[in-house]
């Protein structure tokens, strides 16, 4: 009989070794050792396929309309709505529960129920920061200083526990709690800091967006020009995204008189929504015809061709 050797997603066969990045982001994938075809090991990858999408251009261009959407959408709830930070904090973290838990027992990458997930804790993180920025009275820079170290520990606890950081080839549920939490509190982070730098930094809502376009900019550059660890990077990008959906989410909801577009957060979210949806749709056809494209990670396709002696 044959062997197969998995280690990092490298699959190596007599002859031949193919290798899977599974998307640029991938740090390693450690857990699966050598194992023989028809092995708990080789079947557990088989029933199991990643439900997280490639780390593309097209994945940020998604966040940051996500993360902005979630800003005018949490601000239409708690002000426009006049629900209030308290009251909307918990709708809208039981929103983030009962995606979260559609998205757990989903065996696929799905990508509209992933982004519903994506939004969720972004309009769930908005609501969080200002209750504790504005209700509690903690301010920016004391708010972001607690969301940090949360975020910190959620990701310190990741690292030693699971002895990896993989932001796209995630296949158990501890893992997958792991990955939503951080997005959670990475989002609830990202307010905190637009927030800041809007209102108190004194660069304004243009100026604060474009102080964070340039810090994104060099987190690309570091992609290319660095040995920073990728990992590293990602989560760096993630927490910028949602300061930059802030910036924008005030700059178009905000009247001229205050610095922004006077879009107001209905017209704003309308907006967003539509480009959301757009964005959602073209995704699931880009992955209806990729299937071996992270969410049905290709290595799965390979072993089942194996067992059936192709």
């Amino acid at each position: 009989m044959s062997t197969l050797t998995i280690s990092s997603l490298s699959i190596r066969m007599p002859g031949l070794t193919r290798m899977f990045g599974v998307g640029r982001w991938h740090h390693e994938a450690p857990g699966i050792g050598p194992a023989r075809i028809g092995t708990p090991a080789i079947q557990s990858v088989q029933r199991t396929a990643s439900k997280l999408p490639e780390i593309t251009t097209f994945f940020w261009m998604m966040k940051i309309c996500a993360t902005t959407l979630g800003e005018t959408g949490g601000d239409l709830i708690s002000m426009t709505m006049d629900v209030g930070y308290a009251v909307s904090s918990l709708i809208l973290i039981s929103a983030f529960l009962a995606t979260l838990v559609v998205q757990l027992a989903s065996r696929k990458h799905t990508p509209v129920l992933y982004w519903l997930v994506i939004l969720s804790t972004s309009t769930a993180g908005t609501t969080m920061s200002d209750f504790m920025d504005r209700t509690l009275g903690l301010g920016y820079a004391t708010g972001s200083l607690i969301v940090v170290s949360i975020l910190a520990a959620i990701l310190i606890f990741w690292r030693l526990t699971v002895r990896d950081l993989d932001v796209v080839n995630i296949r158990s549920r501890k893992v997958e709690l792991l990955y939503w939490t951080a997005i959670l509190f990475s989002n609830t982070l990202g307010t905190a800091l637009g927030d800041y730098l809007a209102d108190d930094s004194g660069l304004g809502f243009a100026g604060g967006a474009a102080l964070i376009w340039g810090l994104i900019g060099l987190v690309v550059l570091a992609r290319y020009l660095t040995p920073i660890s990728r990992v590293i990077l990602f989560w760096i990008a993630f927490v910028l995204t949602r300061p930059l959906g802030a910036t924008m989410g005030d700059l178009m909801t905000k009247t001229p008189e205050e610095g922004g577009l006077g879009f107001g957060t209905i017209g704003s979210s309308a907006v967003l929504g539509g480009l959301l949806v757009m964005l959602i749709v073209i995704a699931t056809r880009r992955h209806s015809k990729n299937p071996g494209l992270p969410g049905e990670d290709p290595s799965r396709q390979i072993l089942e061709q194996e067992l059936e002696g192709k």
